[in-house]
């Protein structure tokens, strides 16, 4: 995209302050995974042990300061999850003895929008180190429960809510809708 996705801002929020939004909703402790000199200011900060590693480098970050069991992670660019799925998504976790709870929709895995226990970690470290950082690997070495999409739309939730922002015209797509549903609200 050219810059940082959580910095876009939609409507008065950057796409980060959504996501804290939303996940605080549901959850007691909100981290941001990422550089401390850049997320610092829009709350609690935890960087990766193992820098330049994608995804995978945040959720082990994320894995080793946690003091939960069930760690809920959200991605800045799926700004139309919101609070009720988040909830719904970890009383399936509860509900779960598996290590991550994973949503499937939209033709694919969403390891972005999903619960991993603590003990993931273990598992997580051992693929960064094989320098192995695609996240959907973890998924045959750990026990893993694949929500469907089925379940999902069984639940009441679309599972438009997993798109994504990752190109300008999407970013822009975004807002254009938020506008017209800002302008819309207000007219009522």
């Amino acid at each position: 995209m050219g810059s940082d996705k959580a910095l876009l801002t939609v409507g008065n929020q950057t796409l980060l302050e959504r996501a804290l939004h939303t996940a605080a909703a549901v959850a007691h402790t909100v981290f941001i995974a990422g550089p401390r000199d850049r997320y610092a200011q829009y709350g609690d900060v935890v960087e990766d042990v193992f820098p330049d590693c994608g995804p995978l480098g945040g959720i082990h970050a994320a894995l080793c300061i946690t003091r939960t069991e069930l760690n809920l992670m959200l991605s800045v660019d799926t700004p139309s999850i919101g609070p009720d799925f988040l909830a719904w998504l970890l009383e399936q976790a509860r509900a779960s003895s598996e290590l991550v709870v994973v949503p499937e929709a939209l033709g694919g895995l969403q390891p972005l929008a999903a619960v991993y226990h603590r003990p993931l970690r273990a598992v997580a470290e051992q693929a960064l180190k094989r320098g192995d950082y695609k996240i959907g690997h973890l998924f045959s070495l750990a026990s893993t429960r694949y929500i469907s999409e089925a379940e999902i739309c069984a639940a009441g939730f679309s599972p438009m809510v997993f798109r994504n922002v990752n190109t300008f015209e999407e970013y822009e797509d975004l807002a254009r809708k938020e506008d017209a549903l800002r302008v819309r609200g207000n007219a009522e």
